[in-house]
């Protein structure tokens, strides 16, 4: 059967089920919108929060940037992971306990101001927007390639499936939607993976056959793809190279910028009990360690796969040539990719070969022209967003396979993606309507206000996403940045600080939302816009911070901020003294479970 009608099927079944359960499981009330009615069981939220967390920067982007940095981008593994280990075990089950359907309404609450509240949601919103850019980019790459469209028609199509299912379908329909689309995205991910760790190394478990040997050569993987890189002048894949302050940011910025998450966070309102909150997180983990676990190895596999193909005679030999890309349908997949403008090479001194090498390094380069293949790179292009989604047909697998990831990584990004949109609305909708500008709204109004508001916002992001500031992955760092710098620190003292008050905790949240903000937009664009940025990341302004590890900088301003205002300024009332203390002590879980 064609590929082309092959994807169709795969990602017309999945967009049907997905549409199907959103309509099967359509929010009647707001409780439901917002918060699923709280009848989520655990082990059916664990899996729904690992599809919201696994985003479009989990599937398509991460292991692309592991594979062309190799070990300095760990960090996205380790921040992430960590920040999700961290907001379960701090955040979490407080949060339930306090029994509010959002992260403002808690804010709001916990700090005694409605000015609170309405910081909280202006830094929500521009840290969901942010990441839902990131979203977008990946639904245009994966629609682009595999239902061969341009970008603009993908990421119309990826915002009208999410409208479908999002709009009509609240927190109750995204959540079982969700929990079909973690299956999807899974499946799509670990089995190209599992046949192309059994090609390479013979061991079907991806993450162990990284570990292990490669099957052609007899070294372990590792080492062997160490010696192809090195040999065309990269950096070795498995040594530290980049700057260890920034890599220390950076990892503390995905961290804290996890924990603060509003679309993840919200996933623990909808579970009946504390306990159950706990119980989620612990599931979550599980779901998402599947992932994360396997992302490494498809990175490494693949990085040694495109180097193969670029040099078949070895490094020594002779790189491919052009007659051979054309001939060979091993390169298939570089021609229909070379279409989407993601992938591209031109053979620039005529001799018939396409040199893949570092043309960074002077002595790789007097080495290239001393063998007659010229002093220029001739893999002009390789979107690193793109690696994921071309793995099966970088190695050769079945169309099924391929058809399979397709619909995987359109799974993955537009999971997030209506989390993220549900995140806004509850945040216009509840926080800024409901809860500022009209607080005798009805609750038809109030659902037809969230619903508004989330098609409001799926049109923002879908305009954003057609000039994204960088890679899937890189988007979204800043996105994590943002909301590190200023919702975390007011969750965590919100929780874990009697003395932080109103003032304090509005101060903290503008200077550190503030602050970050401007950063990234001097080293990425004002409003993101191409050709506005004062400064690159290549040449930072602070040292040699980049504008997607300023986050914790800013998170550091924020809690300074917050802790010398409040120290200046008039203590918290009583109630909220007490307030604090009920939401931190485990006595009385269970009766607050009851009570919500």
């Amino acid at each position: 059967m064609d590929q082309f009608v092959l994807n169709w099927i795969f990602i017309g079944a999945s967009f049907a089920l997905y549409i199907g359960i959103a309509i099967w499981a359509r929010a009647g009330s707001t409780s439901e919108f917002y918060a699923a009615g709280r009848g989520v069981h655990p082990v059916v939220n664990g899996m729904a929060t690992g599809a919201d967390w696994m985003s479009a920067a989990s599937f398509i982007s991460m292991a692309g940037l592991i594979a062309f940095t190799g070990y300095d981008n760990s960090t996205f593994l380790m921040g992430w992971t960590g920040g999700y280990v961290l907001l379960a075990l701090m955040l979490a089950p407080y949060l339930r306990k306090f029994g509010k359907f959002t992260v403002s309404e808690f804010i709001g609450d916990r700090f005694y101001s409605p000015t609170a509240r309405l910081v909280a949601v202006i830094c929500l919103i521009v840290a969901s927007i942010t990441y839902v850019i990131g979203q977008m980019t990946g639904v245009g790459v994966a629609f682009g390639r595999f239902l061969e469209v341009d970008n603009t028609t993908g990421l119309l199509i990826g915002a009208a499936v999410v409208f479908a299912y999002a709009v009509f379908g609240g927190m109750k329909g995204v959540t079982y939607t969700q929990v079909a689309q973690y299956v999807v995205l899974i499946t799509a991910y670990t089995i190209p993976a599992i046949f192309i760790s059994l090609q390479l190394t013979g061991n079907p478990v991806p993450a162990l056959g990284l570990f292990g040997d490669h099957a052609a050569s007899g070294e372990p993987l590792l080492a062997k793809l160490d010696q192809i890189v090195s040999e065309l002048g990269f950096n070795e894949y498995t040594a530290h190279h980049a700057d260890t302050l920034n890599m220390v940011l950076f990892t503390l910025s995905l961290m804290i910028g996890t924990a603060g998450l509003p679309h993840v966070i919200m996933r623990f309102f909808t579970v009946p009990t504390v306990a159950s909150a706990r119980w989620s997180a612990g599931w979550a983990l599980v779901f998402i360690a599947l992932l994360y676990l396997t992302a490494p190895a498809v990175g490494a596999m693949a990085r040694l796969n495109i180097s193969e193909l670029m040099w078949p005679n070895g490094t020594d030999g002779e790189p491919v040539s052009t007659e051979m890309m054309e001939a060979d349908e091993k390169y298939a997949w570089m021609a229909t990719w070379e279409k989407t403008g993601l992938l591209g090479w031109e053979d620039k001194n005529g001799d018939g070969k396409i040199a893949y090498f570092n043309q960074g390094n002077a002595d790789k380069v007097a080495a290239m022209e001393a063998a007659g293949w010229g002093s220029e790179n001739e893999l002009t292009n390789f979107n690193r967003d793109i690696l994921v989604l071309a793995n099966p047909e970088i190695a050769n697998l079945p169309g099924w396979v391929i058809a399979l990831v397709a619909a995987g990584g359109l799974a993955a990004a537009l999971s997030t993606a209506a989390g993220l949109l549900l995140a806004i609305s509850s945040a216009v909708s509840h926080d800024l309507l409901k809860g500022q500008l009209t607080p005798d709204m009805s609750e038809a109004n109030e659902l037809m206000s969230a619903r508004i508001a989330m098609a409001a916002a799926i049109v923002v992001a879908t305009y954003l996403g057609l000039n994204p500031p960088g890679f899937a992955a890189q988007t979204v760092a800043l996105a994590f940045g943002l909301a590190a710098a200023s919702i975390f620190p007011a969750l965590m003292m919100g929780i874990f600080s009697k003395r932080v008050n109103n003032v304090g905790a509005v101060s903290g949240m503008l200077v550190g939302l503030t602050v970050t903000l401007v950063y990234i937009f001097l080293h990425k664009g004002w409003f993101f816009i191409p050709g506005t940025n004062s400064f690159d990341d290549s040449d930072p302004l602070l040292l040699t911070i980049k504008s997607t590890s300023f986050g914790a900088v800013g998170a550091a301003l924020n809690f300074a901020t917050a802790i010398l205002v409040s120290n200046a300024t008039k203590a918290p009332p009583q109630e909220i003294v007490d307030l604090v203390e009920s939401v931190r002590v485990p006595r009385g879980a269970g009766a607050a479970a009851a009570d919500h």
